[in-house]
This record gives structure tokens, C-alpha cells and sequence, in this order.
């Protein structure tokens, strides 16, 4: 699909991009080979190929859940300017 200086003019009308005018004849080019690509990959037969969650279809390495940390909640809690059963206290900033 070839697109034309005032199909891409349009686009970025529409987009509100700003284009030089030196420059939409490359934009044309460009946006013509994706626009050519996809019609390409949407031509490939696909019929009875399954989807695929990831490209290598390799199950994902899980590490072991485990605690890495200790818990500093009673320290950060000091530190900060109001709490009150656990909860941090903030200012109302919505009426």
C-alpha cells in the first residue's frame, strides 16, 4: 500500500505531530514498507497453528519464594510523622 505526501500530512494531522515538508516524502516511504510488511504477515497461511505466549514457548524459570529481607515496619513506622494502628496517616487532599 503506497501512501501519498497528503495521506501522510493527514496522519500527522490527525496525530498532531509536526512534520517538515522536506521530510514527508521519507515518511512516505517508510510508513508504506510497515503498511506493505503487514499485509505481507497477514497473506502467511496460519491455519492450524496454535498461539503462542511467548515467541520460544520455553516455561518460564521460577525461583523459590522465600523472604529475603526481615521486617522493618516497626522502624520506618518511627520514622514516620503520624501512625495510628500500623497505618501511615496522610494529609486529605480530596474533598
Amino acid at each position: 500500500m503506497a501512501l501519498t505526501a497528503e495521506n501522510v500530512n493527514s496522519i500527522a494531522y490527525l496525530a498532531r505531530l509536526g512534520i517538515d515538508e522536506k521530510d514527508v516524502e521519507a515518511y512516505a516511504k517508510d510508513l508504506s514498507g510497515i503498511l506493505d510488511l503487514v499485509e505481507q504477515m497477514g497473506s502467511v497461511e496460519t491455519e492450524g497453528v496454535l498461539p503462542m505466549a511467548h515467541p520460544t514457548d520455553q516455561p518460564q524459570r521460577l525461583r523459590e519464594d522465600e523472604v529475603t529481607e526481615h521486617d522493618q515496619r516497626d522502624y520506618f513506622q518511627k520514622l514516620a510523622p503520624q501512625v495510628e494502628a500500623g497505618l501511615y496517616l496522610v494529609p486529605k487532599v480530596i474533598e
